[in-house]
Formats: structure tokens, sequence, C-alpha cells
């Protein structure tokens, strides 16, 4: 669906995004790292110290949620409103709305790729790695990437059409959160309840990740394949609303 030739315009628009993110603040590309480090300070000091739960290993599991699940929702977040930030260029010249969502995850995944070598540096000295099945991480990163593209894309075709649904994705992805397995584990739970919170493509993304980083286990591929299944079935919707009203995007901003 995604035509190679502009891979490059994804890549090179990407890479432009982050350097303007970059030279708006004094700190640059610091704030990349220090933002998520705060946003994950404050869930630790809520949950793992405000309500006494976890362990000692308890920061460690949280940021193995945290950190996967912030490029998600940002990638969501920033792909809702992809068309609308893009305006100017969509006026300018032509171009597939399709391949826009893509931009958003160069930019957010770049961020994550940060925080992830962090997270690694840590996961080295708290857990004794790296270990064999460190090498399952970049099969968990493209799942993670097919799922976050799928999403961002979807959220992006049809928020500029409904306007109202930004609302409705903000509030989703809150609630998602609470039911992706962060500040839980998810093995502990009842067989139905396991079942049906495991719905979540989430759940079994940052599943893998702490299996790898925390249990030095391979990930359940079963799960990632669902992740593989129902991305590419949600990209497959959200690609036909975008070439169905290519067309009418920029005149809908417009109006």
């Amino acid at each position: 669906m995604l035509r190679w030739r502009y891979l490059d315009l994804i890549l090179y628009k990407g890479v432009a995004d982050l350097n303007t993110e970059a030279s708006r603040a004094y700190i640059g590309f610091v704030w990349w790292v220090l933002e998520p480090l705060l946003y994950m300070g404050a869930f630790y000091v809520a949950f793992g110290l405000g309500l006494r739960g976890g362990g000692p290993g308890m920061l460690f599991f949280l940021l193995c949620g945290l950190v996967p699940w912030k490029w998600f929702a940002s990638a969501v977040n920033n792909g809702s409103n992809t068309i609308q930030s893009n305006i100017g260029l969509i006026q300018q010249i032509y171009l597939p709305k399709y391949i826009l969502p893509g931009i958003v995850l160069v930019t957010t995944g770049i961020k994550f790729l940060i925080i992830l070598a962090l997270l690694l540096v840590l996961a080295t000295g708290v857990h004794h790695g790296p270990a064999l099945p460190w090498l399952a991480l970049p099969l968990l990163i493209l799942a993670e990437a097919a799922f976050a593209l799928s999403v961002a894309s979807l959220a992006g075709a049809i928020v500029p059409l409904l306007p109202d649904l930004g609302l409705i994705i903000d509030n989703g992805l809150i609630v998602m959160m609470f039911l992706s397995g962060i500040f839980f584990n998810v093995k502990t739970l009842s067989p139905t309840a396991r079942t049906l919170i495991e719905i979540n493509p989430m759940v079994a993304i940052i599943g893998g990740f702490r299996d790898v980083l925390m249990d030095h286990h391979w990930p359940d591929w079963s799960g990632l394949g669902y992740v593989f299944v129902v991305s590419a079935v949600i990209y497959a919707v959200a690609y036909g609303i975008m070439r169905h009203f290519d067309r009418v995007y920029p005149k809908v901003m417009i109006g």
C-alpha cells in the first residue's frame, strides 16, 4: 500500500520535524529524554510508592510498561492531528494523506529509541543483561510500530471528518493505558479476565518487553502474531478511508 518512493520523504520530513522541535527549546533534544522521565517518575511515585505495591522491582516493572506505552500514545495523539498540522504543506503540493502518519511514527519512534537505549542500560545493571532473548527486541519494536501506525492512521483519517472524535481519542487513551497491564501483572489475572484484557494488542507488546528485559524469556510469539494481524486490519481500514477522502480533506480543513 505504501509506495517505496515516499519512504525518503517520510524519513526526511520526520527528521526535519524533529530538528524544528528541538530548535524551539533551549535544552533541545534533552527534553525528549527529560519529559518521559518526569512522566515515568510521577507514575512511580503514585503507584510504586503511594500504593506501596509491586516490591523492589516495581520501578523497572513500570518502566518496561511506560516506555513502550509512551511511544504508542504519542504516535496516536500526534497522528490524530497529522492532516491538520500539515495543511499548509497539503495546500502547496499534492501528498497522499496516508503517508502523514508515517512521518509521525518516525518522529515519535526516534524519541522512543533514545529512551529505550537508556532502559537497556538500566536493564543491564538491574537484571545483568544482555541475554539471548534480547534478540527479539527488533521484532517487538516492529510489532509496536505496526500497531501504532495503524491506530494513528485510523485516528488521522477520521478526526478531520469528525473533529469531536479527538476528545474521545484523548480519553480513550487514558482508559486504554490502565487496561494495558502497565500497572499490574496480567499473568496474575483469572483466565476470563486475562482473555478479555488481551484483546488489547498493547498487552502483548508490553508483556513482550517485560519477558525479554525482566525475565530473559522469549516473548509470546502468538501474541505478537495477533498484534500484526490486528494492525494489518486496522491499517487497511484507515488506508481505505484516507484514499476515499483524499481530495476532501483540504476542503474540510479550509471550511
